[in-house]
């Protein structure tokens, strides 16, 4: 019997609206902005043919001296582990995959994805969760 912390659970950010708070989650997804007062990333990860919008607002101020300016730069592709502390609907007041969702991230780690294959890494996540 393992009293260890529970696995992270791999998905995409299109998906997080349908985890719940307190979930552990590992995520890619494409920083759009840095608040460096605040240390809060904000990623997405757009897929052509989803009509969901989610944005991860990642809290990054437990990791921070361990992240780099180039993780938090814009269009950098980066991984994510972290639990999830709230989802909150954007404008329509949905929670559902067809809404528009806010999540917010405690993030552990973090780190760049490097080159990678969007559309690969989307089709084998995708694989998976099914």
């Amino acid at each position: 019997m393992s009293t260890g912390p529970p696995p992270s659970q791999l998905c995409l950010l299109s998906t997080l609206p349908l985890k719940q708070v307190g979930d552990k989650v590992r995520f890619l997804a494409c920083v759009s902005s840095y608040s460096p007062v605040h240390a809060i990333l904000t990623l997405e990860h757009r897929l052509s043919g989803d009509a969901c919008s989610v944005l991860a607002l990642v809290d990054v101020n437990l990791i921070l001296e361990r992240i780099g300016a180039n993780q938090t730069r814009t269009g950098e592709w980066v991984n994510v582990i972290g639990y999830i502390t709230d989802i909150a609907p954007m404008n329509d007041g949905k929670r559902a995959k067809g809404g528009n969702s806010k999540i917010q991230v405690q993030a552990l780690l973090l780190w760049s994805a490097g080159p990678l294959d969007v559309q690969k890494y989307t089709a084998s996540v995708r694989a998976l969760e099914c």
